[in-house]
C-alpha cells in the first residue's frame, strides 16, 4: 500500500521530494518497480514527473488515489516495510545457521547488521545551534589532557602531533620491506603500556615470545640477539618477576585466535572484551574486509577495512596503530610518499595520520606524510642501537653549530653497532 501512496504523492504533486529528501532507492520499490521506472525515466529525459494522464496511458491498471499524509510519514512507514523485506532473507539465514554453529550465525548477522540499518532521511549535525557540544569537548581535553593523549614513545614526534588521540584517530606506518616499522610500532605499544595503558597487539608473523622478547629490548634495554640466542643475560630473571607483578596487561594476539580469519568486528570484540586503550596491527594486508563484494579488488577492500578501522576507533575511543607496506615504486625512490602505501590510496585517506619508517645504516627516519592536526613533512632522525633498544635524537643541521657539533658526536658512539641486525 505504501508504494501505491508515495507513487500517487509524486504524481499529484508533480515532483519527486520526497524521493531526494528521505534519500529513497529503487531498491524499495518491489510491487510497482516498473511504474517508479518510468516516472524517473520520464523525468530524466523530459524534465518533468508524467502528468496522471500520461502515467494511465501506461499503466491502465493503476489506482488513482488521494494521499493526505505527510511526506515525512510516507517516507518513514516505506522505510519500514522495506527494512522488514530486507529483514526477512537475513534472519532466516541467521536462524539456519544457528541449527549447525552459533558462532557462524553471530557472525553472519554482524557482517550483514549494517544492511538493516535505517538510512533513508538524514539531517546531520548543526554546527551552530549545537555548537555547546565542541565547546563541552574543548573544556573536557583541556581539564584532562593527560587522559586525551596517549604519548607515542617518540617526544620529539608528541611535539608535532600532541601524541595519539583517544578517538578518531587512525595512525599508519608504512615501509619498506626490513626497515624497522614493526619495531618502531612495538616502541610505541610499549610506551603506551609504560603509561598504563590496556593495548592489544595483532601480530601474523611473529610469536609471543619473540615479541616479547622485543618488548624486553625496549622496556629494559635487554640485547635482543642475547634474548634469541639464550645468551647470558643479566637480571633478566629479576626484570620478568617485576613484570609479573605489575597491574597493566598487554595482550598479543595471533590470526590463529580468530580462526585465520580477522576482521574488524572480531577486533572491536577483542578490545571491548579486554578493556583496551589501544589496538596495534602489524599488518593491515592481514585482515578480511567483511564488506567485500564480487569482483572488489585489494584496492577497494583495504579501503574499506580502513574505513571500519577508523569506525572503530570513534566508536570505542580508542587510536589503531597500523603498520602498510610500501608498493614497488617504493622501491625506487629515497624518500616514501602517500602514494607509496601498498595497493591503497584509501589507506591513507582514510588515516588521521601517516609516518613513513626508513631506516639507513644505524639511522632511523620517521617522516610526518599526513597529519589532521598538526604540521606536516617532519622529518625526525635518530640513531638506533637496535639489538639494545636504544634510540638518540639527532637535532636538525638547521639547529646551530651546537645542534650540528652533537650530531657527530652521538654518531662517533653508534659507529660500532650492527648494521645488519
Amino acid at each position: 500500500m505504501i508504494e501505491l501512496q508515495v507513487i500517487n504523492k509524486i504524481l499529484s504533486t508533480g515532483n519527486d521530494d520526497i524521493i531526494k529528501t528521505y534519500n529513497i532507492t529503487d531498491e524499495y520499490f518491489t510491487e510497482y518497480a516498473e511504474e517508479w521506472k518510468f516516472i524517473k525515466e520520464h523525468k530524466n529525459n523530459y524534465g518533468n514527473i508524467p502528468d496522471v494522464e500520461s502515467f494511465l496511458d501506461k499503466f491502465s491498471d493503476f489506482d488513482i488515489i488521494q494521499v493526505n499524509e505527510s511526506d515525512e510519514y510516507l517516507a518513514k512507514t516505506f522505510e519500514e516495510e522495506y527494512l522488514y523485506s530486507k529483514s526477512i532473507p537475513i534472519l532466516k539465514k541467521v536462524d539456519d545457521l544457528y541449527q549447525e554453529n552459533s558462532y557462524e550465525a553471530v557472525r553472519y548477522l554482524q557482517k550483514h547488521i549494517e544492511d538493516l540499518e535505517l538510512k533513508s532521511f538524514v539531517q546531520g549535525v548543526d554546527i551552530i545551534h549545537e555548537a555547546q557540544s565542541r565547546l563541552d569537548e574543548y573544556l573536557e581535553v583541556k581539564k584532562n589532557s593527560d587522559s586525551k593523549f596517549i604519548p607515542s614513545g617518540f617526544e620529539e614526534l608528541d611535539e608535532i602531533i600532541g601524541g595519539f588521540h583517544t578517538g578518531e584517530e587512525l595512525v599508519v606506518l608504512f615501509a619498506r620491506t626490513n626497515q624497522g616499522k614493526s619495531w618502531v610500532l612495538l616502541k610505541m605499544v610499549n610506551h603506551a603500556w609504560k603509561m598504563k595503558k590496556r593495548v592489544g597487539l595483532l601480530e601474523p608473523e611473529m610469536s609471543a615470545n619473540r615479541i616479547g622478547y622485543r618488548f624486553d629490548t625496549w622496556e629494559n634495554n635487554v640485547s635482543n640477539s642475547k634474548l634469541v640466542r639464550g645468551e647470558d643475560v643479566e637480571n633478566y630473571e629479576e626484570y620478568i618477576q617485576y613484570l609479573k607483578e605489575t597491574d597493566t596487561p598487554l595482550y598479543v594476539v595471533h590470526p590463529k585466535d580468530f580462526q585465520r580469519k580477522v576482521t574488524v568486528s572480531k577486533l572491536k570484540t577483542f578490545v571491548e572484551s579486554n578493556k583496551l586503550d589501544m589496538l596495534a596491527i602489524d599488518g593491515i594486508s592481514y585482515l578480511k574486509d567483511e564488506r567485500k563484494e564480487r569482483g572488489d579488488n585489494k584496492t577497494t577492500q583495504l579501503t574499506n577495512i580502513s574505513e571500519d578501522l577508523m569506525e572503530l576507533s570513534i566508536e570505542l575511543g580508542v587510536p589503531v596503530i597500523i603498520v602498510a607496506q610500501s608498493n614497488r615504486e617504493g622501491t625506487l625512490t629515497e624518500d616514501l610518499e602517500l602514494t607509496n602505501i601498498r595497493d591503497s590510496d584509501g589507506i591513507a585517506y582514510n588515516a588521521s595520520i601517516v609516518i613513513a619508517v626508513q631506516q639507513k645504516n644505524n639511522e632511523l627516519h620517521l617522516s610526518l606524510k599526513k597529519s589532521r592536526n598538526s604540521s606536516v613533512n617532519a622529518k625526525l632522525t635518530y640513531l638506533w642501537n637496535i639489538d639494545e633498544g636504544r634510540l638518540d635524537y639527532i637535532p636538525s643541521n638547521r639547529g646551530g653549530v651546537n645542534d650540528v657539533q652533537r650530531s657527530e658526536d652521538l654518531r662517533k658512539q653508534y659507529d660500532d653497532v650492527d648494521e645488519e641486525f
